[in-house]
């Protein structure tokens, strides 16, 4: 339990391991620092967050994916040319239209 003056603080994140595959390539050096209380943390870029998540649309149908998509477009400035090569590269222009419609 916490003090009245205290204020918890809850964030969820998805977490994803550094790979080998070309997506994973691109994405590391646009990595972002952001300051976390004291220290800071690391961060994949909202472009590689989408991708990611429209594969996983495509995989499992998830709406949730969808969600998390409206919500990252809708609070950063996402670079949308930087996307539109993996998109057409991985096959997902269906999920990335399902994902943009308002």
């Amino acid at each position: 339990m916490h003090a009245p003056d205290e204020i918890a603080l809850f964030v969820k994140a998805d977490i994803y391991l550094a790979g080998e595959d070309p997506l994973h390539r691109w994405a590391l050096p646009l990595r972002r620092k952001i300051e976390w209380g004291a220290g800071s943390l690391q961060v994949a870029p909202p472009e590689y967050v989408i991708v990611r998540k429209l594969e996983y649309f495509r995989e499992g149908g998830s709406g949730k994916h969808v969600a998390d998509i409206r919500a990252i477009l809708a609070a950063t400035d996402v670079d949308l040319t930087a996307i539109q090569p993996w998109i057409e590269r991985l096959g997902l222009a269906r999920e990335w239209a399902e994902a943009r419609k308002a």
